[in-house]
This record gives structure tokens, sequence and C-alpha cells, in this order.
């Protein structure tokens, strides 16, 4: 077999893990989900912030340079943003994360594997084996 067929089977067998498969999957609905969030932040959460802003122009926030417009740092669209990133982590944890793992525990639940018997626990079992034979003569 030649370097290159070595290769591409290693490539294929990466491929068809499980993991990489499960990873694909879970950012096309990452994806998915973040365009439903951030709509929901924006029609929802940023106009409610902006309520509490002082300037009704722009919003929560706080001007720099009070003759600058330019210099009026947003916090309304920084806190969208944070909730965003919780919204999303928290459904891609419950949703994607901790069900794979709880079925992964259930799947490999370990085994008892009992302990093979000590060089002392052979030669005891051979001892009385060897002295219950010679009493059944």
């Amino acid at each position: 077999m030649d370097e290159r067929s070595v290769m591409l089977k290693g490539f294929k067998d990466f491929l068809m893990k499980g993991n990489v498969i499960d990873l694909a999957v879970a950012v096309v609905m990452g994806t998915a989900f973040t365009a439903i969030v951030t709509s929901v932040t924006k029609g929802l959460i940023e106009p409610l912030l902006a309520i509490l802003g002082g300037n009704k122009e722009y919003g929560l926030g706080f001007q720099i340079i009070a003759d600058k417009p330019s210099t009026f740092v947003a916090l309304g669209p920084i806190i969208s943003a944070a909730v965003n990133f919780v919204c999303v982590a928290a459904v891609l944890y419950f949703v994607l994360i901790l069900p794979m793992n709880t079925i992964k525990n259930r799947l490999s639940k370990p085994t008892e594997v009992k302990a093979d018997p000590t060089e002392l626990e052979l030669l005891t079992e051979i001892r009385d084996l060897l002295a219950k034979q010679h009493v059944n003569k």
C-alpha cells in the first residue's frame, strides 16, 4: 500500500468518526439558532434597553465628547450580544451536549471486571483441590 492510499484511508477514518459528524451538526444548528436569538435581541431586547438610555436619539450608552455624536459608546448592542451568547450557549448545552453525554454514559457503563487471582490464591486453590482429590481416593 503506498503512502497516498494510507493517507486517504486515515482521512476517511477520521471523517467517519462520530465526533466530526456531531460537530458539523452542532455548527449548523448553532448557526441557525443564533439567527433566531439575534432577531429576538434586536427586536425585543435592544428597544427595551433604548428605553433605559438617557439619550433619546442613541439609546443606552454614554458620549465621550459632548459635541461629537460619533463618540457615543452604545451599551445596548454589547448587552444584546452578551444575551445572544448566553442564550445560544444554553440551548446548545441543554439540547445537544447534555443529551449526548447522557446517552454516551448509558452506553458505556463500566462493566465490573473480576481481577485475576493472585499467585497465592491460585496456589491455595490447587492445594485445596489436591487435598480434596487425595481424600476421595
